[in-house]
């Protein structure tokens, strides 16, 4: 959440991000309201002044044997109390307005991040690795995953609905490899792992920005809980309401998690396959910094989801997102891209973001001890490290070999029992 005394103080600045964002936002009802706002607090002020002013003065009264004249003074101190009164429960309602006004607004991108409409004007910044040139007509996970037993589309369908899969048999294995294998590299690096509830309640999706713009995207509850759509909503979560101390920062934390969305903008998007499914694993990295060292922590986030696929051997390259291809909560956004045989092209299976103080706004994270007086609002960040089922995928198709297996990665070895090769059954 942006700050309203930051939107009053720049709003041709906020405008222009807003455009650079392609997000249309009632600038005129924000106005409005803080200028009512403003007033109010005004008119509570020269009451309080009035009431403190008449109650020195009904002091003074008192003690001359004046009570006559006191009590007249009284009486107006009451009326004054209730005036203010009334005119901070309308104040509370103007708050409230502003703030779900305010919940409503991207972050601004930093000047870093390149202006553009849509991905096509994202900007690659590395590849590594060099996409595989096959002597053979390679598969599709699609058509490789069933007739391997690894994958089982209609099992999916027959168990829940379209864009739901079933893992099997070898499948079932390398996907929670995979999931290991992320975790323990992670940890190496320094990252804190913890075991997180898949439901969120809905002021955890308020304070990650979720909540209220993206519900649709949500899968509800009966009781009012959400199904999770990234382990950064608890991650984050974890230090709401709480203030950190700046001998402790940066803090790394990464979980496993399934993670659930709708996907009710997505129709007609990779409708074959696992890329974009209802339900898929994730493990997912965040970061807690201050905001000095946050950029330079996006970076390190970045280099570390980068190096799963490097242990992997996976060809990828990063992007840097432009800001009308950015997510809502970002400041600045760069995406991994794995090389997908089937598509012929990469495939984004990270996401790396610097939240900046965004989301602490809205979740109310600080931290105290630095060279300043009090606390202040942290720095969040967040990454995918990575989506575990386009990552099995990746695995999939860049592994295959002539006579339908597929070779298993020498770093996954160790977790799928020794297992050097899937065959069909």
């Amino acid at each position: 959440m942006l700050d309203a005394r930051f939107v009053r103080d720049n709003l041709d600045a906020v405008k222009q991000a807003m455009t650079n964002r392609l997000c249309a936002w009632d600038f005129d009802a924000f106005v409005r309201l803080d200028e009512e706002r403003r007033g109010l607090i005004g008119q509570v002020e020269a009451l309080q002044a009035r009431r403190n002013e008449a109650s020195k003065q009904i002091g003074e009264l008192m003690k001359s044997g004046k009570r006559d004249e006191a009590e007249v003074l009284k009486a107006e101190v009451r009326e004054v109390n209730e005036g203010i009164s009334a005119i901070d429960a309308h104040l509370a309602q103007v708050d409230e307005s502003v703030r779900d006004l305010l919940l409503t607004i991207p972050n601004i991108p930093d000047t870093s991040v390149p202006v553009g409409i849509d991905e096509s004007e994202n900007v690659e910044v590395r590849r590594w690795g060099t996409p595989r040139e096959f002597d053979f007509e390679p598969k599709a996970h699609w058509d490789l995953g069933p007739e391997l037993g690894v994958i089982d589309f209609e099992a999916g369908v027959k168990l829940a609905k379209s864009r739901f899969v079933v893992l099997g048999k070898w499948g079932a294995r390398l996907n929670r490899a995979l999931i290991n294998f992320m975790l323990d590299t992670h940890a190496a690096r320094g990252y804190t792992e913890f075991s997180v509830p898949a439901l969120a309640n809905a002021e955890t999706l308020t304070g990650t920005g979720q909540l209220p713009k993206f519900e649709d995207d949500l899968f509800k509850t009966g009781e009012g809980l959400y199904l999770i759509p990234t382990a950064e909503v608890q991650l984050t979560n974890l230090h709401r309401d709480e203030v950190l101390e700046a001998a402790d920062l940066p803090l790394h934390y990464c979980a496993y998690t399934p993670c659930f969305r709708e996907e009710a903008g997505a129709a007609g998007r990779d409708t074959r396959g696992m890329i974009r499914v209802h339900q898929f694993d994730k493990v997912e990295m965040v970061k807690f910094a201050t905001p000095e060292t946050s950029f330079a922590e996006l970076e390190g986030m970045v280099a570390d989801a980068g190096n799963i696929m490097e242990l992997l051997g996976l060809p990828y390259r990063v992007i840097t997102l432009c800001t009308g291809d950015m997510g809502f909560s970002a400041a600045k956004t760069y995406d991994l891209e794995v090389w997908l045989p089937s598509y012929g092209a990469y495939k984004e299976i990270s996401s790396c973001s610097d939240c900046t103080d965004f989301q602490a706004r809205r979740a109310s994270i600080k931290y105290r001890g630095g060279d300043f007086k009090g606390s202040r609002l942290v720095h969040t960040l967040n990454g995918s490290g990575l989506a575990v089922g386009r990552c099995l995928v990746a695995v999939l198709e860049n592994y295959q070999q002539a006579d339908g297996s597929v070779v298993v990665p020498e770093v996954l070895r160790p977790y799928m029992g020794g297992l050097e090769v899937i065959t069909a059954p």
